[in-house]
């Protein structure tokens, strides 16, 4: 087997290698508030996301967070794909990320590299960049945005009826909501007060990571034997290394500790290296759940309350970011009277078959892994496949998030669809399409001469575009008159204003009568 396939097999546990700069304290205390319209449940990226979607719209809310402080304990994920730069920059905040990360091609399946440099997009690659960096730079945003972040407190249940939720917190306070959204990871105490069922598939490998100091030079990169995979990666400050070991068997409890570490590193590689001084040690395993419904009343789930999963493909982080741009616009409409409370069942119908999407790729990734000779002969076949042009295509747009579709019905093929980033002619001059979206609200870009009329309070842009139309893994598609773009980014409706369909979008989505 070779050294890039070892390589491989370890790049999501053991995350990029990039030199960043040092991580600054942002966060505010806030003081805990008796009623706000939505309290979520987590400071991690999703819910950080989800906090300034909904600031954005003007909703009152509140996030509550377990950690006394923003820092992460140690590097934990890394990584950005192009969707989530994408998502980012239409609230016009992608450059600081990119600016302290490494942009490179990250998408991968089954060992095989999977190149989007060759899509249509202003982001045609991924970003390097720690999970702690990722937190730090949305800390920082989201504390512009003074979105208020209750620290050093749980949410330790909750009880909910038709006019709202009164959630308890750990210093015996209780709040009162419209909504509760549980970000609280894959353990969610939202999710198991909600009665919410959580599904899947049990584990059937298991590893601990770590991050340590080591008194002797490690073999760097990633090893694979009877047991499975493990391997050291060098941290950006010299010092500390990344560790991943397979466990022996499934099933172990108990948080693992520095001794056992040694005792697994000793049996794979004859000595335990004189690893100490441990910033963090964990486990995670192959287990793969999602909740059955996203939504039960007046709670909702998003990021890993609503799916876990092993981290091949470094997919988590990433579908948890697009699952808060789903949700807050919507909440935001449906907390302001805007649109009835049945727009939210729509983030459970576009959002789920995403994550279970996800959950397969990382079942079979698995699969392809593990150290037997019939799953080397598959990743192989895998391999072979991966290098013709469009089934490359394919899985790269589907690792990459570029390629995913809503189900809004017949129609252009836009439809429910990311809008490409074009740069249009308006009275003002040359403007990106992102740019209309970094206030989270709804666009109606009129591209032709006939005029759609009034449609406020969706803002309208009439602008002038003659390039191509080209879409990430189907091609060029025909240039639309208009184009009617939820504040995601998706397409709710392309065609000519004169359409009956497009006021049929106006109502639908934006609760607009006229």
């Amino acid at each position: 087997m070779t050294g890039a396939r070892n390589q491989a097999i370890g790049r999501a546990a053991l995350g990029p290698s990039t030199a960043l700069r040092a991580p600054r304290a942002g966060l505010i205390h806030a003081a805990v508030m008796s009623e706000r319209a939505v309290v979520i449940a987590g400071a991690g990226p999703t819910g950080m996301m989800l906090g300034a979607e909904l600031t954005l719209a003007g909703v009152d809310v509140a996030v509550v967070e377990r950690r006394p402080t923003p820092e992460l304990d140690g590097s934990r994920a890394g990584g950005l794909h192009a969707r989530t730069i994408e998502v980012l920059d239409q609230r016009g905040v992608a450059g600081r990320f990119l600016s302290q990360g490494k942009t490179m091609q990250v998408a991968g399946f089954a060992l095989n590299p999977l190149d989007v440099s060759d899509f249509p997009t202003r982001h045609p690659y991924g970003l390097a960049l720690w999970q702690k960096h990722i937190e730090r730079i949305m800390a920082e945003w989201v504390t512009e945005l003074k979105v208020p972040i209750l620290r050093g407190l749980d949410v330790t249940g909750f009880t909910q009826d038709d006019r709202g939720v009164a959630v308890s917190l750990s210093d015996g306070q209780t709040l009162r909501a419209q909504y509760l959204v549980g970000c609280d990871g894959g353990r969610s105490v939202v999710r198991k007060g909600a009665g919410i069922d959580f599904p899947g598939w049990d584990a059937t490998v298991s590893h601990v990571i770590a991050e340590v100091e080591y008194a002797q030079e490690p073999a760097w990169g990633m090893k694979q034997d009877a047991r499975g995979n493990h391997g050291f990666a060098k941290l950006e400050d010299g010092r500390h290394a990344r560790v991943m070991v397979t466990e022996e068997r499934v099933g172990q409890t108990g948080e693992p500790t520095l001794e056992y570490l040694r005792e697994l590193l000793t049996k794979v590689f004859g000595t335990d290296y004189g690893v100490h001084s441990p910033v963090w040690i964990s486990r995670f395993t192959d287990m793969a759940r999602q909740a059955a419904s996203y939504r039960a009343g007046r709670v909702l789930l998003a990021g890993d309350a609503a799916h876990v999963h092993y981290p091949a493909g470094g997919q988590g982080l990433n579908i948890g970011v697009q699952d808060a741009v789903n949700l807050g616009w919507k909440l935001a409409q449906v907390v302001k009277g805007t649109s009835p409370e049945s727009l939210l069942d729509t983030y459970h119908s576009e959002r789920h078959p995403i994550a279970a999407r996800v959950l397969r790729m990382t079942l079979a990734a698995v699969a392809a892994g593990r150290p037997d000779d019939r799953s080397k002969a598959l990743t192989e076949m895998v391999g072979e496949l991966l290098r013709m042009n469009e089934p490359r295509k394919r899985w790269a747009g589907m690792m990459s998030g570029l390629d995913v579709r809503y189900e809004l019905g017949e129609g252009h093929p836009l439809l429910g669809r990311r809008m490409p980033d074009l740069e249009v002619l308006t009275a003002e001059g040359p403007r990106r399409v992102y740019t209309f979206l970094h206030r989270a609200t709804p666009l109606l870009l009129n591209l032709g001469e006939a005029s759609p009329g009034d449609v406020s309070p969706v803002q309208r842009v009439d602008a002038k575009y003659g390039g191509a139309w080209e879409l990430p893994v189907i091609g060029a598609v025909p240039a639309p008159a208009a184009v009617l773009i939820r504040p995601d980014g998706y397409v709710a409706w392309a065609g000519e204003p004169s359409d009956p369909k497009l006021r049929e979008a106006l109502r639908t989505w934006f609760g607009v009568t006229g």
